[in-house]
């Protein structure tokens, strides 16, 4: 039977979210098309994330209702989760027919092609990133006004909790002239907003020649594409946040006043157990030295609650480090042990309870400054780049501020990738809202 159609959906980071962009196209390019409802499609492809256990559950539910609503569909589970478990996801369940891992996309063609003509089910894991990179790159871009950009790829720093430098591989980076071409076709496509992605996105060192690029000379390079209004990069780690670009912070305006830099705990015991390279003193003294050089940035971070051996004293020192930066963004979660990691080992000595009720006081934390720093701005004018009309309420548009801030517009005459200053009326923790 033919594939004439298929279904994705992504879990987890905006890698993947851009991945998923790229296999999108690569299937239209080939003739499928793309369906909104997996009911709907001959393909279903389920693109996962393996950073916490409850995504990898989710997976396997989701299989399960799309076999239950449709035993013929083709089921093709790519990226983390398909990388970590390999072989073991065709014996788990008999309704997968390809496991296709996160450097080897551009293979899902000829992988369908087999399922189809030859009856048998497929896996790929292999970690050929740099093939990847140079087929995907030809697919058709992404469309919108904010858009995702790979640059790096896989990590070296073995954190003790993590399964990325086993899913994704040793770090990687695309070539600098590649990276250049797409970001001025997606801009010639309307896009006004780059985010530049990696696993340790500062990390980002491509050598040409004589010539080594870092993600300085990178966002520097991109500055002087005309009609690009806005950088960004995420997700950056501490250790690599050298001078060059902390400069660059302060002396570039495209480049965005806002910067993810996960900590992860505010103890150095636990960051210490987690492998992370850095202790708090460091942290603290990178985040002085960005403002010293950048006073109007904001950072936003990530929390792992109840790491095994998180004593109470240890919870508290994060309390204290989030009153000391005042994260205005943040991502936090409860520790997931991961299978094959080093802290998967260790004695979790936490009960479910404490680990809930130390989630519950960090984040109402987390969400009082992040209320606070938004009203900040009720009253005042605030630069937003606009990126969409409501399809409900044709009377507002959605965009963003330099700080990452949601914010819905009341007008009827916005443009979608202007950059407009908007007067803000009210907020609440998540958003901001105002008129043109």
């Amino acid at each position: 039977m033919e594939h004439k159609s298929f279904f994705i959906k992504s879990y987890g980071c905006q890698m993947n979210v851009y991945d998923s962009e790229k296999i999108k196209s690569l299937l239209q390019n080939k003739g499928l098309e793309h369906q909104d409802n997996y009911d709907d499609a001959d393909v279903v492809i389920l693109n996962t994330c393996n950073i916490r256990e409850k995504a990898a559950h989710k997976v396997y539910s989701d299989i399960g209702r799309i076999n239950h609503s449709n035993k013929d569909k083709v089921i093709a589970v790519v990226g983390c989760v398909a990388q970590a478990e390999n072989t073991e996801m065709l014996k788990k369940n008999q309704s997968i027919d390809i496991v296709l891992g996160p450097q080897s996309y551009h293979l899902l063609p000829t992988m369908l092609d087999d399922v189809r003509d030859r009856k048998i089910r497929s896996i790929n894991t292999e970690f050929i990133v740099n093939e990847k990179f140079d087929y995907l790159s030809e697919q058709g871009k992404p469309k919108g006004v904010s858009s995702f950009v790979t640059i790096q790829e896989g990590c070296d720093k073995f954190c003790s909790f993590c399964v990325v430098p086993y899913t994704r591989g040793p770090e990687y980076s695309r070539n600098y002239n590649s990276i250049i071409d797409e970001v001025n076709s997606m801009v010639n496509n309307g896009a006004r907003e780059i985010v530049l992605l990696g696993q340790n996105v500062n990390a980002y060192q491509f050598k040409n020649g004589n010539k080594i690029y870092r993600l300085s000379d990178l966002i520097d390079k991109l500055t002087t594409i005309k009609d690009l209004k806005r950088i960004r990069y995420t997700t950056s780690h501490p250790i690599n946040m050298d001078d060059e670009l902390i400069d660059l912070h302060s002396n570039n305006k495209k480049l965005m006043p806002f910067l993810h830099l996960p900590v992860q705990s505010g103890s150095s015991k636990i960051l210490k157990m987690m492998n992370r390279k850095y202790d708090v003193e460091f942290y603290r003294d990178i985040i002085f030295k960005i403002r010293d050089k950048s006073p109007n940035i904001e950072i936003s971070s990530d929390f792992i609650i109840g790491y095994p051996g998180e004593s109470e004293q240890d919870f508290i020192n994060t309390l204290e480090l989030i009153d000391d930066i005042k994260f205005t963004q943040s991502y936090s979660f409860i520790y997931s042990p991961r299978p094959g990691t080093k802290s998967a080992m260790i004695e979790d000595n936490l009960t479910k309870k404490v680990k809930s009720e130390r989630l519950k006081i960090l984040q109402s934390k987390l969400t009082e400054i992040q209320h606070d720093f938004n009203k900040t701005h009720v009253g005042k004018k605030t630069s937003v780049l606009i990126e969409n009309q409501s399809t409900t309420n044709p009377e507002y548009y959605f965009g963003r501020t330099p700080y990452m801030q949601s914010v819905y517009i009341k007008s009827n005459h916005l443009i979608n990738g202007e950059e407009k200053d908007i007067k803000i009326t009210s907020c609440n923790h998540k958003s901001l809202y105002g008129t043109c």
